[in-house]
């Protein structure tokens, strides 16, 4: 059940609001959780007893852990938190990566062990590292163990972030799960800010989806290098406006219900280098990676050699997170590279470069990995590349031509929807208007119930509505 659905808009989110808000206060986290469990067994039901497993074994090492530490035996304490590691990562090794290790081996070895066919739980990377932090963070002493198994259950299941993301850390919204006030004000900024998630799904995501998929169909050997650059960068726009629009949707969810998770999203496409792109790209994974991996390692603390060893360790796992898949294996190793050779290399000289140039840069490597990415067939991605760079058939065609016709003005309306041209130029509006007049609420009002009623249009006529991150 993805949230850009007419069964989760008009009859899961009704149904459960209309519960939970008529619920008392001390219900409605037992509102959240089995709704929570409902929406994750609607896709996963016999999953959902591998995801109540992880709850209960890392509320009770939590609990192990405050007590080691409230007795003073922090080597009991680590040695709890060791083991909440050990179990979270065998159980998201087993299901994400026995088929590849298998695999292989088989290539490898050239033996013929046959793949299990696990298949892969909807979420697993996210709620595994939500319950690795929760446990770390208690043995650091950063947050206290959560008394309550309800409460903690309701925290790593909870259906708005559950299936991808955002990665929300316990200790940022622990208050929140025993007392939380929801508001008006809150609940309204919450439908706005779904809205705007549903619409850079729906208009946006899906739309230019459609291009990459017809781009990326065709032979490679006939593949004008236009026409190949054109289809990237329909991916680079899709997974943003995907991605982006799913953790908007989440953001403006657990605002109805009182929460206040972290932005996820903050306007990769301008960055002006790959490192500015990492801390706008995907947040909660980025900041979990640094915080829970390079910052223990050492960081930047212990010279240069040991900074680009924590570095790469740190893109290795986060390309090995994304997917059992070597093309993940190569997008991370590529983005380490990068960031090395912008730390260590050129990075001060690419300061120096017009602001223009060092955007054209971020966005051609930008493009580029979104390639790699994009083809689980590292073969077929290589070769993508090699047409991008006149490797098909001359520069373009009549196909690159009709592709552009078509396309243009979704093509300019995602450039500006990229940047911060539209928030500024809302923001613009509702000041000329005044920000509390009836003009600029109407006009509030009119333009969110306008991308309610296009997206609703398109997803009842269309059968294309694909969630990109699910498969992580």
């Amino acid at each position: 059940m993805v949230f850009s659905s007419l069964l989760f808009m008009f009859r899961f989110l009704p149904l459960v609001l209309i519960l939970y808000y008529a619920a008392h206060v001390k219900l409605r986290n037992v509102i959240l959780f089995l709704f929570s469990l409902f929406f994750y067994a609607w896709g996963e039901p016999k999953y959902v007893f591998l995801m109540l497993c992880s709850i209960t074994v890392d509320y009770f090492i939590g609990k192990r852990i405050q007590k080691c530490r409230n007795e003073g035996r922090m080597s009991a304490a680590g040695r709890w938190m060791l083991l909440s590691v050990i179990y979270n990562l065998s159980v998201l090794g087993f299901f994400k990566y026995t088929d590849f290790l298998i695999g292989t081996v088989n290539a490898v070895f050239g033996t013929d062990i046959p793949l299990p066919g696990i298949p892969l739980p909807i979420g697993i990377s996210f709620f595994t590292f939500q319950t690795m932090s929760y446990t770390i963070d208690v043995y650091r002493g950063v947050t206290q163990a959560q008394t309550s198994w309800l409460n903690y259950g309701t925290y790593v299941s909870m259906f708005p972030q559950l299936i991808a993301g955002p990665i929300v850390q316990y200790k940022t919204i622990a208050k929140q799960l025993k007392e939380r006030t929801e508001t008006t004000d809150d609940f309204v900024a919450g439908i706005t800010r779904f809205l705007a998630g549903v619409g850079k799904k729906v208009l946006l995501a899906n739309n230019i989806g459609v291009l990459w998929d017809t781009v990326s169909a065709m032979p490679l050997a006939s593949l004008p290098a236009a026409t190949a650059w054109l289809g990237a960068i329909a991916y680079t726009f899709q997974i943003y406006f995907d991605f982006s629009g799913y953790s908007d949707m989440a953001i403006g969810l657990g605002q109805m219900f009182g929460f206040h998770f972290l932005e996820n999203f903050n306007y990769p496409y301008i960055s002006r280098s790959i490192t500015e792109f990492w801390r706008r790209w995907h947040i909660s994974l980025s900041s979990w990676f640094r915080e829970y991996v390079y910052i223990p390692l050492g960081g930047n603390r212990k010279g240069a050699a040991k900074q680009i060893r924590n570095i790469a360790i740190v893109w290795m796992l986060t390309g090995i997170w994304h997917g059992a898949s070597w093309n993940f294996v190569l997008w991370g190793v590529y983005y380490g590279i990068l960031l090395i050779l912008e730390k260590f290399i050129f990075g001060k000289a690419l300061k120096k470069l017009p602001k223009a140039l060092q955007h054209v840069y971020t966005l051609f490597f930008v493009v580029i990995s979104w390639v790699i990415f994009a083809f689980d067939n590292v073969g077929a991605g290589i070769g993508y590349i090699g047409a991008m760079f006149g490797a098909g058939v001359g520069f373009a065609d009549s196909t690159t031509v009709y592709l552009l016709y078509n396309y243009a003005v979704m093509l300019i309306v995602l450039v500006l929807g990229s940047t911060e041209l539209p928030k500024k130029a809302a923001a613009w509006i509702m000041k000329k208007l005044g920000e509390a007049s009836a003009a600029a609420v109407v006009l509030h009002c009119l333009f969110y119930a306008a991308v309610f009623l296009l997206s609703v249009a398109y997803l009842v006529d269309a059968s294309y509505n694909p969630f990109l991150y699910f498969r992580f």
